[in-house]
């Protein structure tokens, strides 16, 4: 069978297509012919040789990935005949050698998921089902944590990426009011295109989404303007570094600080809703994607800012416990089936794995990674 492998740590280009023997399915397993592959950034750490948490270097040579959607193809010893030939998906669990670059792939029957049907009444597509298995199982661990509101006013820091996606609509889906924070004209025109009229409305002015050129000179004041003078009550970074910390001073609290110059935005709908409490607005952290973390977080160490404001994890050991994985991907996948989230994927042919790790590490990507 085709699999991804690489035999040394090191760039993009270390992993290699090669033909390595078909697995066979032992008890309780099933051989599921996948043909959608979840590509994470952890992938990238793990393939760079960059040790650290959560999850160990994998012995080499390895055959990376843990996301996989495909056709059960074969069925071990104990196994349920009735799986045979139908559409899943399946995170393979917490370990850094997954095998999910992989055609064939052997998966332990109680982690498999069956395809629900779409919208359309055909089964859910499998890039969308596997982007569900561990983005979006990750993005209904987040909201919880968030515990977003009709009264909240949102800034989601890479927002056109896998997670941002899902978090600006179920913010807009909840009533709040979003300014969208993503890198370029290039993206800003994937969230319009996937958002629709999402968070729009047919009175003038009344709008409750913003959507903000971060690259561009004065991004800052640009989405101080869509906010329309009142500050954010909740901002999501995944990004960290000097973005992240630069949208976390536009929470209630924060005291406004950041970056100077100008810049064009849309400016929010003044639907009454500003907020004069004293409850600091809260940040909810579940990463650094830039590379360093976001001042305003107790993983920053070089000038940590005191946080004024409520911090909340979705990583590390601050985070609250995610003991079982499985309830959050069914309300994923349901979400995605009902069509209350729609789903960006940024697909990528499976020969061509290099290629996806280089664009998503030089964050070129919008939605999920998914090879195909």
């Amino acid at each position: 069978m085709d699999a991804i492998r690489h035999h040394s740590f090191g760039p993009p280009e270390v992993l290699v297509l090669e033909q390595v023997p078909d697995p066979v399915p032992g008890p309780g397993e099933v051989l599921v012919d996948a043909v959608a592959h979840g590509v994470h950034l952890l992938d990238t750490s793990l393939r760079r040789g960059e040790a650290g948490p959560p999850l160990p270097l994998p012995s080499l040579p390895t055959v990376p990935g843990r996301e996989i959607a495909g056709t059960v193809a074969a069925v071990g010893p104990g196994v349920d005949g009735a799986w045979a030939g139908r559409p899943v998906a399946a995170h393979l669990g917490p370990v850094p050698d997954g095998g999910g670059y992989a055609r064939c792939v052997v998966v332990g029957a109680e982690k498999l998921h069956a395809l629900p049907d779409g919208p359309g009444g055909a089964p859910l597509d499998p890039a969308d089902a596997i982007t569900m298995i561990g983005t979006g199982r990750m993005a209904v661990y987040t909201l919880d944590i968030a515990a977003v509101t009709a009264g909240d006013v949102v800034v989601v820091t890479g927002a056109a990426g896998g997670l941002g996606t899902l978090f600006v609509q179920e913010a807009l889906r909840s009533g709040a009011r979003v300014v969208a924070l993503a890198g370029g004209p290039a993206k800003l025109r994937v969230l319009e295109d996937l958002l629709g009229d999402l968070g729009r409305d047919d009175a003038p002015g009344a709008d409750r989404l913003a959507l903000v050129d971060y690259s561009a000179d004065g991004w800052l004041d640009a989405a101080r303007a869509a906010l329309g003078g009142s500050p954010a009550t909740l901002v999501f970074d995944g990004v960290g570094g000097d973005l992240g910390t630069a949208a976390t001073s536009l929470l209630r609290g924060a005291g406004g600080g950041g970056a100077d110059g100008g810049g064009a935005g849309g400016r929010l709908a003044d639907d009454g809703r500003a907020d004069d409490s004293t409850t600091p607005g809260r940040l909810v952290a579940y990463g650094w994607a830039s590379g360093t973390p976001n001042r305003f977080t107790a993983w920053a160490e070089d000038g940590r800012i005191e946080s004024p404001v409520e911090v909340r994890y979705a990583v590390g050991p601050q985070a609250p416990p995610m003991a079982d994985q499985r309830p959050y991907q069914e309300r994923a996948l349901a979400l995605a089936a009902s069509g209350r989230w729609r789903v960006a994927t940024h697909r990528v042919p499976f020969a061509e794995a290099a290629r996806a790790h280089r664009e998503l590490e030089e964050r070129r990507t919008t939605g999920k990674v998914v090879l195909v």
